[in-house]
């Protein structure tokens, strides 16, 4: 019984705002291979404005790393734009708002980072979006001068979803020059390639990106952009793409498990030199592909769940306000999953409940109980199935005690 994911039978509320048309077409057509401009016409206002920024830049206390701020290409260093705290507070890389000003006024772009982590709005939309998507989400927006460039052509080593908040923007996208880059393979690595494609090629996306448009790049697309003649913001929304390189890594590790594959090379040995090597490599390679042969799918599920299932944050939770809640909770109160928890419900006794980081038992009793509370919908204590009213209290609390559960009003 799967957890948060992609679901195509809902509407993936969150990826609709990020791609107009019919999803399962961008699904087959576009996801991963093509870039896409959409037209969805419904303004961002409610994800994020200019006066947001202004208020993240000057209210919030922000620090680095979450502000960045470059011209053309070259980034500016944080000592130009933070400083002291202030009395009460032992900070020194505080956020300078006067300082920001003066840089933006000169022409640098302004760049908010992890904003899935600092302004409410965006974190919900993090959330549910990575749940529609099945993969994390990182979301920081660009604020660009008028008439500027921030960055000059490069690639991402994720997808991205550009939406456009505020002001317009020219974006000129090409095809790739080292196409699905691992996160270790930055476009620094082909920045001659880079430069020569954006220069001589014809572009796949030449066009202007106003309030409400959308732009999907996928991974190892080049791309830039120039705001035109106003201040300009847009979000990026990055999908930092499991593949099947993921896979592979957490087979190799797996063969840790063989003590064949970790026996001590010979006495001497020289793994630069390719005659010595051409004497073991064999050996090894059999022994791998034979670990690799071996493996289930069952023993290797673990290990990408400890590895990907955490890479965003479920739904923040108010502390104070959800210990009271567990103090006061009393039949006819209501309760739902927390939102974006990826889990697995295992049948058996016990049942046993995956989460990111721990499994959590339960009796086979509370198996009905347990699958209707976890299905995403609200449900009141006392109306679970298969449990008297005192029983599911002890489940329910044992279930927001573990941050799984949240109550609603």
């Amino acid at each position: 019984m799967p957890g948060a994911g992609p679901d195509t039978t809902n509407d993936r509320p969150a990826l609709r705002r990020c791609v107009a048309g019919d999803l399962d077409e961008f699904t087959s057509t576009y996801w991963g291979s093509r870039a896409l401009l959409s037209h969805p016409t419904t303004p961002y206002d409610d994800l994020f404005t200019l006066t947001d920024a202004d208020e993240l830049l000057s209210r919030r206390g922000l620090r680095t790393p979450f502000l960045r701020i470059a011209k053309n290409g070259a980034v500016v260093g944080d000592s130009q734009f933070t400083g002291s705290g202030g009395v009460g507070a032992d900070i020194a890389d505080q956020v300078r708002d006067d300082k920001v000003a003066a840089l933006f006024a000169s022409g640098h772009t302004v760049v908010l980072q992890a904003l899935h982590r600092t302004w409410p709005a965006l974190v919900d939309f993090a959330t549910q979006l990575s749940a529609d998507a099945g993969h994390p989400v990182q979301i920081n927006a660009y604020i660009t001068p008028p008439e500027s460039q921030g960055f000059s052509a490069h690639y991402d080593v994720h997808d991205v979803f550009v939406l456009q908040v505020a002001g317009e923007k020219h974006w000129t996208v090409h095809e790739p020059v080292h196409v699905d880059p691992l996160r270790n393979q930055p476009w620094t690595d082909h920045s001659a390639a880079v430069a020569a494609a954006a220069r001589d090629r014809a572009p796949v996306v030449d066009d202007v990106l106003r309030p409400g448009d959308a732009l999907y790049v996928p991974r190892g697309f080049l791309h830039s952009a120039k705001a035109l003649g106003g201040v300009s913001a847009h979000l990026t929304i990055g999908l930092h793409t499991l593949t099947r390189y993921l896979v592979v890594q957490e087979l190799a590790a797996l063969a840790a498990n063989d003590p064949a594959l970790r026996t001590a090379l010979p006495l001497g040995f020289d793994p630069g030199d390719p005659a010595q090597l051409a004497e073991v490599l064999p050996q090894v390679a059999e022994l791998l592909i034979a670990s690799i042969r071996s493996t289930s799918a069952d023993d290797l599920a673990p290990r990408l769940r400890r590895r990907t299932w955490s890479a965003n944050r479920p739904e923040p939770i108010p502390p104070l306000a959800h210990a009271a809640a567990l103090t006061a909770l009393a039949p006819g109160a209501t309760v739902r999953l927390r939102g974006g928890l990826r889990h697995r419900l295992v049948p058996g006794d016990p049942v046993t409940l995956q989460l990111a980081d721990r499994t959590i038992t339960f009796p086979a009793t509370v198996a009905d109980a347990l699958a209707e509370v976890l299905d995403g919908q609200e449900h009141k204590v006392g109306t679970l199935p298969a449990l008297s009213t005192e029983d599911q209290l002890v489940l329910v609390r044992r279930l927001l005690t573990e941050a799984v559960l949240v109550t609603t009003p």
